[in-house]
């Protein structure tokens, strides 16, 4: 990819949605004063409004998502683009598959299995060749996870300790609010696996984005709803952990990394996701409540009486929570592993701001600069469908420092 031939270091699609609106913000206020950001949507109006609250003067580019031509012409004219615009399975195939063939690097916002893997099967080989490097899910969904083991991984093997074995990621501490967006996406998946049992099958595979599912070693099940003591993940851990919402996505895109670097991690890498639910005497039948809400949840959105009646209670596409909740929002996930060596190990990312948008809007702004602005740094790749650790690696993690997000590894 030449940038001499690019009009635009970074376009951000969907700059007039409610987190493409931070990321703007965000780039507006923290990127370099000669980064060259465009603002992309379907409504001139509305982006030129966002644009007007900005104080910018970036150019404005209209491309609807289902209109391959111009999001052919949006593609090409950028080094980077930032889409927020889902759910990306009904909203986001064409802009990929524009950026997978103008060699223009993409980041976004998923947390959808089957895109994921559609994205994959479609845009890996023609990304490869045209050397674009298309990087799904940098928000929290899936930064903290992908990244986290990142680095836990490099503070194992800069003490030579072997490779990393059972690997637990805890969510230790977290406020923040839920977005329609986010509902929404998961109302498609829903939608789409309950008429297709092929497309149920493989979102339920924890291998479902593998790079190749038979050279993937056999560990047995991995439950994405498991119960754990604390004590069972680290010694010093005390109550119960309850499942995490998000960890039947990110178990996965963690795993694809792993694989896409030669199972780096380890052949017998094993990774979960889990909540902390306080230290109490009732935190195990918290966790239990957890894990039953979840399930009522999927349940509740798959049987059409029930999901007119949570469609009225749930924030609808656009909506999100207020300033004031994004504003003292925070999350904190610590990572535990055994090596190979028999030592542990932790890392922890932590940040301020709500997880899902203050903090996702920072993620994904920095991954788009780091893509546009860091390239010497970035991992050797020949291009394609990678992950955040694969696809841009320690330019992220410098990045994310310097805009306040904690990171640490070492020895426990």
């Amino acid at each position: 990819m030449s940038a001499s031939v690019r009009d635009h270091d970074v376009v951000v699609y969907g700059a007039s949605g409610f987190v493409g609106a931070l990321v703007a913000q965000h780039l507006a206020e923290h990127a370099p004063a000669a980064t060259r950001v465009a603002l992309g949507g379907r409504s001139a109006e509305r982006i030129e409004a966002v644009r007007s609250r900005l104080g910018v003067d970036w150019p404005v580019l209209v491309a609807d998502a289902t209109d391959a031509t111009a999001l052919g012409r949006l593609a090409g004219s950028a080094r980077v683009v930032l889409t927020t615009v889902g759910p990306y399975a009904k909203y986001g195939r064409e802009l990929a598959r524009a950026c997978a063939r103008a060699g223009t690097d993409y980041v976004d916002l998923t947390g959808e299995v089957l895109f994921a893997r559609a994205s994959i099967d479609e845009n890996h080989e023609v990304a490869r060749d045209t050397g674009a490097r298309i990087v799904h899910s940098c928000g929290f969904d899936s930064i903290p996870s992908d990244i986290g083991v990142h680095v836990l991984h490099q503070a194992v093997q800069a003490d030579g300790a072997g490779e990393l074995t059972d690997t637990t990621l805890v969510v230790t501490g977290f406020r923040g609010g839920i977005s329609g967006g986010t509902i929404d996406s998961m109302r498609h998946q829903l939608d789409v696996v309950r008429t297709d049992r092929r497309l149920r099958r493989l979102a339920a595979s924890p291998y479902s984005l593998s790079p190749d599912r038979a050279a993937e070693p056999d560990l047995g099940p991995q439950d994405d709803l498991v119960i754990l003591r604390a004590a069972e993940v680290h010694p010093r851990l005390r109550g119960s952990l309850a499942p995490f919402v998000m960890a039947s996505y990110n178990t996965r895109v963690v795993r694809r990394s792993n694989a896409l670097r030669g199972w780096a991690y380890g052949r017998g890498f094993r990774y979960r996701e889990v909540m902390s639910v306080g230290t109490s005497p009732l935190s195990p039948l918290l966790a239990a409540a957890t894990k039953v809400g979840l399930g009522a949840l999927v349940a509740g959105l798959s049987v059409p009486a029930t999901r007119v009646v949570l469609d009225r209670l749930l924030p609808k596409p656009g909506e999100g929570p207020s300033e004031r909740t994004r504003r003292h929002g925070h999350f904190t996930v610590d990572l535990f592993t055994t090596t190979t060596a028999g030592s542990r190990y932790t890392a922890r990312m932590r940040a301020e701001g709500d997880p899902g948008y203050a903090a996702t809007a920072v993620m994904l702004s920095e991954a788009a600069l780091a893509l546009a602005l860091d390239r010497d740094a970035l991992p050797p790749s020949a291009g394609g469908v990678l992950t955040p650790a694969a696809g841009i690696g320690d330019a992220l993690v410098a990045r994310l420092r310097a805009a306040g997000i904690e990171i640490t590894a070492g020895r426990a």
